[in-house]
C-alpha cells in the first residue's frame, strides 16, 4: 500500500469516530431501531363473518396511530378459537419477520378462563395442565415466541364499558323514569363473581347517569349452554316494577348467534314484547373510545419496552 493511501485511510479512521463521538443521535437511533415491536390484537373468535369482519375493522381503526409509535413496525388480529389466523399462527409470522418484541392487547370484556388461563397458555407463558388439555381437544395450537411477549390490561380496567353502555342505553331510552335497563353478556362459570360485579358496576353508572329506578343483567354463553331463559328473566324482573325494559347486549361485536337467536328468543317470550321491550341487536363496537383505549394500552406498555 502507498504511503499517502494508508494516511488517507488513517485520516477517515479519524473523523468517522470524531463525528460518531459529537453525534449522540446516531447512538440513539442504534438503540431505538434494536427493537422491532409487533402488536397484536387477540379476540375470542367466532362462526360469524360479522363479528370477525368487526374485529378486523377496529384494526384498521387504529393501525395508523399504532404504527407510527415508536420500534412499533407491525400489527396484527389473531382469533383464538374458530377462526385463522389463530395466535400461534400470528405469532410464527411475527418471529419469521424478525420481531423482538410483541404486544398483546386482548379484547376482552373482563376475566375469564381465556384471558387468564388459555392465551397465557398458548403463548407458552403459563403451564396449566386443565388449558393446556382443553386446547388439544378443540385444536388450538400453542406456540412459544422467540420474542418477548408482553399483554396489556383488560378492557373493563377503564371507564370505557360504563360509557359505552350509558350512550347506547341512551340511544333507546324513552323515558327514564319507567324504564328498567337489561344487561346481557356472555357470562363465564370460573369468574361468575368477576362478571356479575362488572355488570353491577356499569348498572350503578348508568344509574347514576339517568335515575333509571332498576337494572338487572343475564347471560347468553356457555354458563347458561347457550339458552334464552336467562335473557327472558332479566327481563322479567325489570318489568314487575317498570313499564319497560331496555335490553342492551353487552358483546364486543355482532353474532348472529346471540344478538338474534339467543337474545331475540328470550325477548320473544315476554308477554306483549313489543309494546314492552327495547331492544337493538347491537355490540360494544364500534367505538372510538375503545379505539382510543387500545392505543393509549400499547403506548403505556411501550414505554416499559424502550427503558
Amino acid at each position: 500500500m502507498k504511503k499517502s493511501n494508508y494516511i488517507y485511510l488513517v485520516v477517515l479512521f479519524f473523523v468517522f469516530n470524531l463525528l460518531a463521538c459529537n453525534n449522540p443521535k446516531t447512538v440513539t437511533e442504534s438503540t431505538t431501531t434494536s427493537k422491532k415491536v409487533g402488536v397484536l390484537l387477540v379476540n375470542h373468535g367466532s362462526r360469524s363473518e360479522t363479528w370477525r369482519n368487526g374485529l378486523l375493522a377496529m384494526e384498521k381503526e387504529v393501525d395508523d396511530s399504532i404504527l407510527q409509535m415508536p420500534s412499533v413496525l407491525g400489527i396484527k388480529t389473531a382469533f383464538m378459537e374458530y377462526n385463522e389466523p389463530s395466535i400461534a399462527t400470528q405469532l410464527k409470522a411475527f418471529d419469521s419477520e424478525g420481531f423482538t418484541d410483541i404486544i398483546i392487547v386482548p379484547v376482552f370484556l373482563t376475566v375469564s378462563s381465556h384471558s387468564f388461563d388459555d392465551i397465557p397458555t398458548i403463548i407458552g407463558q403459563k403451564v396449566n395442565p386443565h388449558s393446556a388439555e382443553m386446547l388439544k381437544i378443540e385444536k388450538i395450537e400453542t406456540y412459544s415466541p422467540k420474542a418477548k411477549v408482553r399483554i396489556t390490561p383488560l378492557l373493563d380496567f377503564s371507564s370505557l364499558l360504563e360509557k359505552n353502555i350509558l350512550r347506547r342505553f341512551n340511544a333507546l331510552s324513552n323515558d327514564a323514569s319507567q324504564e328498567g335497563m337489561v344487561l346481557i353478556a356472555y357470562g363465564d362459570v370460573t369468574y361468575n363473581a368477576e362478571w356479575s360485579s362488572l355488570m353491577e358496576k356499569v348498572g350503578a353508572y348508568v344509574n347514576a347517569q339517568t335515575g333509571l329506578p332498576s337494572y338487572s343483567y343475564g347471560w347468553c354463553g356457555h354458563i347458561v349452554h347457550y339458552e334464552p331463559d336467562s335473557t327472558t328473566v332479566a327481563i322479567n324482573k325489570v318489568l314487575k316494577t317498570q313499564k319497560r325494559a331496555v335490553v342492551i347486549p353487552v358483546l364486543v361485536a355482532h353474532d348472529e348467534m346471540f344478538q338474534v337467536q339467543i337474545i331475540g328468543d328470550g325477548i320473544k317470550k315476554i308477554k306483549d314484547h313489543e309494546n314492552r321491550v327495547v331492544y337493538k341487536p347491537d355490540a360494544i363496537l364500534p367505538d372510538e373510545n375503545l379505539n382510543a383505549w387500545v392505543i393509549d394500552a400499547v403506548s403505556k406498555e411501550l414505554v416499559e419496552i424502550n427503558k
